[in-house]
């Protein structure tokens, strides 16, 4: 098929490789445009464009879509069907319907639930047993589309959100090219209006680590926040990032090492703090992290 491919982060990478592998025509790829990053604060291209570049596709990354110059440009394309995965703009109607097959978009979650910008670091802090991946049809509202393919995929109990976005990436990289080969054969299923649930785009100001909630709530924060941006905790005067962590038993006042091991008291019960970084530092395992900054038991946090 004559597809346009829209995306921007890492998450979209292994999508866009999966539909040149299988023998797709790839008019253009649309991604954000280059953002300033870095100490220089150099404009940095996206991952889709650096992969897109290395691949030889011709790159688009509009401000916006909503012109009638960049509707036309793209209506141009003539493609069969667009396919989307956390592009990062809105799609006018015009954008849409462009398309001869209309726009499929591959959503990180098993829909309705978790609709919104971001569904793999909300089903781990809500504590979700399993999640998955959708493929819908695009329509205006967001992620309110009829669906024509799911899979579903156990969330694992000390699994952090970077493993499940690498791991629902290559499902959903999987679950298009098998989508695309058999099109016509789908009944695209409208979503039920039970169990709509929204997946708020995360902010910083959710990251400190309050020990007083039980230990469950404790470790699916660290967990879910993990890599980015990262539950934190105040040790010993510094920040410290808590990247990994699982659940454990033992009593204290909330805060406190039980160990010198890491284990921290919360309201109830107990996590084992397994992945940590220092401000400055890079991320090191809890064995490795006590050895060059040991915390004695009895330390509040």
């Amino acid at each position: 098929m004559r597809l346009i491919f829209m995306g921007t982060p890492d998450f979209s990478v292994p999508v866009l490789d999966a539909l040149v592998t299988a023998g797709h025509d790839i008019a253009a790829v649309y991604c954000q445009p280059p953002r300033p990053a870095g100490r220089g604060k150099k404009d940095r291209p996206s991952p889709v464009q650096k992969r897109a570049e290395v691949l030889g596709l011709p790159v688009r990354y509009p401000v916006s879509l909503k012109s009638a110059d960049a509707q036309q440009e793209f209506a141009a394309l003539n493609a069969d069907l667009a396919v989307v995965v956390a592009y990062g703009l809105i799609l006018p109607q015009a954008v849409l319907d462009a398309p001869v097959n209309g726009c499929l978009n591959i959503h990180a979650s098993l829909l309705p639930r978790w609709r919104g910008a971001a569904p793999i670091h909300r089903a781990i802090m809500a504590g979700d047993a399993e999640t998955g991946v959708c493929i819908m049809q695009m329509e205006a509202g967001l992620d309110t589309g009829p669906v024509l393919l799911r899979m579903a995929t156990p969330i694992g109990t000390e699994e952090i959100t970077g493993q499940l976005h690498d791991r629902l990436s290559e499902m959903g990289a999987g679950l298009i090219v098998q989508a695309l080969a058999q099109l016509s054969s789908y009944v695209p299923v409208p979503q039920p209006d039970e169990g709509v649930t929204y997946a708020a785009k995360i902010d910083k100001s959710e990251a400190r680590v309050d020990w007083s909630q039980p230990a469950t709530e404790v470790d699916r924060l660290i967990r879910g926040l993990s890599p980015f941006p990262g539950a934190w905790t105040e040790m010993m005067g510094q920040r410290v990032k808590l990247l990994a962590s699982t659940l454990a038993k033992g009593l204290g006042d909330p805060g406190e090492t039980l160990d010198d091991t890491m284990t921290v008291a919360c309201g109830t019960d107990a996590v084992k703090l397994l992945r940590l970084q220092r401000a400055g530092k890079g991320a090191q395992d809890s064995e490795t992290f006590l050895r060059g900054w040991p915390v004695a038991k009895g330390t509040q946090f």
